[in-house]
């Protein structure tokens, strides 16, 4: 069975794996190569037990401050956009305790799949991908948004979640990193079993493994439409010509809203815009920190890949925007220079900005949707988890078409390779 995945990010590159080891043929297509949007340069952090979601009821009480701060961490710029002002009332609709739990509890879930699928990667091949598994601290600034942190942390343990509230002084004994920023830290959220790696080096390493299995990649290449018969999608459309395929998966991360309008169909898809710098560790003990590190006030993340400390954060609503402003990579130089002084070498920050695929709730868009071909499947919607998620998405697509895959497997039609 010929199975073609639109999209070389982290979640369509995951599902090519998954699909590919259980024997589908596959081609991969992408407007540009593995892992060079989104996933190019993300906070890094594989966040399996902590998953508190954007859409939650205590924005309420931020709301203002996040909205029209100059140094705020969210940010919107209003569009004529009918579906930017649906997404954010449908997000803010969602901002209440009981659609945060249910969040919570299916994230939790698709989170301990990625993390097997993951892992199970990392035990067959060997990865270049910087992977640690040192654990996470997420801190907070006052005793009002810890309390909120524990009580998120209670939920969590109370579905599987290993973690433990500790204070300024145990931050410090676990990452002595944090010695110099101990006396701005009310308390904080331990989860030991968190891990990292660079998302891009694992996109290239997947690559690189299904090239040698005999996946097709079509890179440079635009699609620009899906044609069907039936009911069904035949071929995907691209400037390189029809690619023919029995089953069609659409990762296409922010492009998704867009790919399925052309379709007749609405996903509640919209980019969150996001930044982040990666810079060197300088040389001597304990100037960058090991163990991820998450600053729940500025709602930034400090990651160590390697030899390199990336910084990332911010979410903001302003469309298919880029563009990286100087205020915002300074913000996060700030924020890195604040919370680990040692680390201030900005002349080498390599700055990034990427758009996160979002919905409403933070809840992925997985499966098929009404109206669209029967065959077409969706794996999208991760936001900032994409990299969290992508595994157990990929699991998820591998059990929907291996529910439906023909007895005797189709024969692809010709495509040139282009890797």
């Amino acid at each position: 069975m010929h199975v073609c995945i639109l999209g070389a990010g982290i979640a369509g590159l995951a599902t090519a794996w998954q699909l590919r080891r259980a024997g589908f043929d596959v081609t991969v297509i992408d407007r540009a190569g593995a892992g060079t949007g989104a996933s190019g340069a993300n906070g890094a952090q594989l966040s399996y037990a902590y998953v508190q979601p954007l859409a939650d009821p205590a924005l309420w009480a931020q709301l203002p401050k996040l909205l029209f701060s100059k140094t705020s961490p969210l940010h919107l710029r209003l569009q004529l956009d009918p579906h930017q002002w649906a997404w954010g009332l449908q997000f803010l609709a969602a901002c209440r305790s009981s659609v945060s739990r249910e969040t919570t509890v299916q994230l939790l879930g698709l989170a301990a799949r990625s993390r097997a699928g993951f892992e199970r990667l990392l035990d067959e091949e060997r990865l270049d991908c910087d992977f640690s598994g040192t654990g996470k601290l997420v801190l907070y600034g006052d005793g009002r948004s810890f309390a909120a942190g524990r009580r998120q942390m209670a939920l969590q343990r109370g579905l599987g979640s290993v973690q433990h509230a500790v204070t300024a002084s145990e931050c410090v004994a676990i990452e002595p990193a944090l010695a110099h920023h101990a006396p701005n830290i009310a308390g904080a959220i331990h989860t030991p079993g968190e891990c990292a790696a660079d998302c891009f080096k694992v996109c290239q390493e997947l690559q690189r493994l299904l090239g040698a299995a005999g996946a097709r990649f079509l890179f440079n290449t635009e699609v620009t439409r899906l044609e069907q018969r039936s009911g069904r999608a035949v071929a995907v459309h691209t400037c390189a010509g029809p690619v023919p395929a029995d089953a069609f998966v659409a990762a296409l991360g922010s492009e998704s809203y867009r790919f399925g309008r052309a379709l007749g169909l609405h996903l509640p898809v919209y980019p969150l815009k996001g930044y982040s710098i990666t810079v060197p560790v300088p040389s001597g003990t304990g100037a960058a920190p090991r163990v991820n590190v998450t600053d729940a006030a500025r709602k930034m993340v400090f990651a160590r890949v390697g030899s390199r400390l990336r910084v990332a954060g911010m979410a903001e609503l302003v469309g298919h925007d880029t563009a990286i402003p100087s205020d915002r990579i300074n913000a996060l130089v700030q924020a890195t220079r604040e919370v680990f002084p040692q680390c201030t070498d900005s002349s080498a920050c390599a700055p990034w900005a990427g758009l996160r695929p979002a919905t409403p709730t933070g809840r992925p868009i997985l499966g098929r949707q009404p109206g669209a071909p029967a065959n077409l499947l969706f794996n999208t919607g991760h936001g900032a988890l994409g990299f969290t998620l992508a595994f157990g998405s990929a699991a998820h697509m591998l059990e929907l078409l291996q529910a439906t895959r023909p007895l005797k497997l189709s024969v692809a039609g010709p495509v040139s390779c282009s890797a």
